[in-house]
């Protein structure tokens, strides 16, 4: 199974820019859709974007809240993945998840907690006005 460990986090002005990391290790790597979800205090778990594997395209998606400013991508040699984070706002403030589910998800599966298998611990997103 593999274990996903986030990392990249810290406080930034809004309107600036972050790179989150996912290291994926204990599994392969590249046979996983790859996802990252943010939560805020006293709210639930919220979609941010995924990846799939190659056997989807390597298709992409994002929530609407952050389509056009954070990009997803990943190094199946590093067994890495990415989510640039441009243009942030006061609302992206979160501690945001990586995590790891079955190479077969589509559509709308990607955006569900409960779709994903294995998860980091999370890091801390902070976005000052």
């Amino acid at each position: 199974q593999v274990q996903p460990v986030e990392s990249g986090g810290g406080l930034v002005q809004a309107g600036g820019s972050l790179r989150l990391s996912c290291a994926a290790s204990g599994g392969t790597f590249s046979r996983y859709a790859m996802g990252w979800f943010r939560q805020a205090p006293g709210k639930e778990r919220d979609f941010v974007a995924a990846i799939g594997t190659s056997w989807r395209g390597y298709r992409t998606y994002y929530a609407d809240s952050v389509k056009g400013r954070f990009t997803i991508s990943r190094d199946n040699a590093k067994n890495t993945v990415y989510l640039q984070m441009d243009s942030l706002e006061s609302e992206d403030t979160a501690v945001y998840y990586c995590a790891a589910g079955p190479r077969d998800l589509y559509g709308m599966g990607y955006v569900r907690v409960e779709s994903y298998d294995y998860w980091g611990q999370g890091t801390q997103v902070t976005v000052s006005s």
